[in-house]
């Protein structure tokens, strides 16, 4: 899963970073309005968490332009101000959740995976995909009611998947959304194939159908229809 904190206080930023890698979540984080808008434009993520006080500009107006541009990304709003106004302008406005500063970290990352669960998999806290079951909570997956080990790569890259049913998936968006800024450190995305022949082995084995197939020159489609 990958967050976007847009959040001009360093040592917050530093800290919700560290605190969210720590729950194995993918990080990019923004100190102003500008690079915010920037990365929103440029990248898919599951949620964003978005200050509304921002050099540059209103994190109401980069709410705003996150419903244009991301639909499918949850917003949570973390501001020092606590007024009903502003609690409801930004619900208005199309964000999912509103947390006050200061909160705890751990707070805060429960609103997280509350906002993905809903948006992405209709409120539910598990997923089931004919014999697959997986817990997003817990990063298990079950087949036939046997747990499957996966690495952190490979069960992201089942997450990625699962979000984006019946669509084509190229080698670029998986990187980019798996890997997050290192994505940008690879000559090519070929080891993308390697990832996903021992994800599909494993799923196959532990006795679930292959629903991941490749796209001849374009990428990798998930359906389970």
């Amino acid at each position: 899963m990958k967050i976007l904190i847009i959040e001009d206080e360093k040592e917050l930023s530093k800290s919700i970073c560290e605190y969210l890698e720590s729950e194995k979540y993918l990080i990019d984080t923004a100190a102003d309005f500008d690079t915010g808008l920037y990365f929103i434009g440029m990248y898919d993520y599951d949620c964003l968490i978005i200050d509304l006080m921002l050099p540059g500009g209103s994190g109401f107006d980069l709410v705003k332009e996150a419903k244009k541009l991301r639909s499918d990304s949850g917003i949570i709003i973390i501001t020092a101000k606590n007024t009903l106004d502003d609690r409801l302008s930004g619900l208005d406005l199309g964000a999912d959740d509103y947390l006050q500063k200061p909160f705890h970290l751990a707070e805060l990352a429960a609103r997280i995976r509350s906002v993905i669960r809903r948006r992405r998999f209709s409120g539910n806290t598990s997923i089931t995909l004919n014999e697959i079951e997986i817990n997003p909570t817990q990063r298990e997956v079950k087949v036939c009611g046997r747990e499957v080990e996966l690495t952190r790569r490979e069960y992201d890259i089942l997450m990625f998947f699962v979000s984006n049913q019946n669509k084509v998936l190229v080698k670029e968006s998986i990187v980019e959304h798996v890997w997050g800024d290192d994505s940008s450190s690879f000559d090519n995305y070929d080891f993308v194939y390697t990832h996903i022949k021992n994800l599909r082995k494993k799923l196959k084995t532990a006795g679930s159908g292959d629903y991941i197939s490749s796209v001849y020159g374009v990428g990798y489609r998930f359906s389970i229809t």
